[in-house]
């Protein structure tokens, strides 16, 4: 298995529109209560197909880009609607786990292959738990990365409580940092896409460990982050399936970073416990972004896991 260190440009258009799968920009028609909504896809790689959702909601889909994946597998970036190219939807209070996964099911019935591989990253996850449960034929496997299966009251102050403890860990030689539990607890829904931006990238450095050490690699990455405020905007009940992870019977890996201040080892254990074919892997020295920060042995974490199962080389294991 090799690695490449950078991903490349992809085509603005697919270069091939007629084919699905065909490498660069897609953007298709999915219907969603009286309105067709346009959503965006971006395919790179080769190998088997995993769709990958990307976190927030309203995270710009660019930074989940896995060039390391994509030397085996064929990654289709979904651009969930709300953000980037892909549409808006008519009520902003409908930006929920249950519209996400309506489209994402769109995006692969548009595929139409046999079963894929589901990677979904943070509130990605969430999206990728309910798709495993609503939609369990249509997966290989599942790959829930840096994510929880439910976002309750506790949650959030287990949240709030590590961001307190990273600023108490950095505040004097990063006086900055003073206002991250701030921007954590901002009302985004109130904010346009400049402001959702801008808190996204004032708390960028509390997602990864130690960015400050390795700021060269990440300020990059900071400075090109975009949120999107329509997605913010979703009103329904909190997040939780705990009661029917039970059910996902889809080979899965739950991989968190250790030092994920927000969706770190604590609820990945609950993935762990609760779904029958899980497997768990936890990142050392690693944040929210394993990806970006360690690609090759996130990769290799990956590979391995879809080659024991079979998946690879079409020989699935349940």
């Amino acid at each position: 298995m090799t690695h490449s260190s950078r991903p490349g440009e992809l085509p603005r258009a697919a270069e091939d529109p007629s084919s699905p799968l065909s490498p660069g920009t897609h953007t298709i028609s999915v219907r969603h209560g009286s309105a067709d909504v346009d959503v965006c896809y971006h395919v790179a790689g080769t190998g088997p197909v995993c769709l990958a959702h990307s976190g927030g909601p309203g995270i710009g889909w660019d930074y989940l880009r896995m060039p390391d994946l994509e030397a085996f597998l064929t990654m289709v970036y979904v651009e969930p609607v709300g953000t980037g190219d892909s549409g808006r939807l008519p009520d902003p209070r409908d930006y929920t786990v249950p519209t996400y996964t309506h489209f994402l099911h769109g995006v692969i019935e548009h595929l139409a292959l046999p079963p894929v591989i589901l990677l979904g990253h943070s509130h990605g996850g969430f999206v990728a738990q309910q798709f495993a449960l609503d939609h369990p034929e249509q997966l290989a496997a599942l790959v829930l990365y840096d994510t929880s299966p439910v976002t309750d009251d506790q949650f959030w102050a287990a949240a709030v409580s590590s961001m307190e403890q990273f600023v108490n860990d950095h505040a004097d030689d990063h006086p900055e940092t003073a206002g991250y539990v701030e921007a954590l607890t901002t009302r985004l829904e109130l904010l346009d896409d400049d402001g959702t931006t801008a808190v996204l990238r004032t708390m960028m450095p509390a997602y990864v460990f130690d960015y400050w050490g390795r700021e060269a690699e990440f300020a990059p990455a900071r400075r090109s982050m975009r949120m999107y405020a329509a997605a913010t905007r979703g009103e329904g009940p909190p997040f939780d399936v705990r009661d029917e992870l039970p059910d996902i019977a889809t080979p899965t890996l739950v991989l968190a970073g250790r030092q994920d201040f927000i969706c770190g080892p604590r609820w990945a254990a609950l993935l762990h416990e609760a779904i029958p074919a899980a497997e768990l892997t936890i990142l050392e020295s690693t944040g929210h972004l394993a990806h970006v920060e360690r690609p090759g042995q996130f990769a290799a974490v990956v590979g391995a896991f879809l080659e024991t199962r079979g998946v690879l080389n079409g020989q699935q294991t349940f």
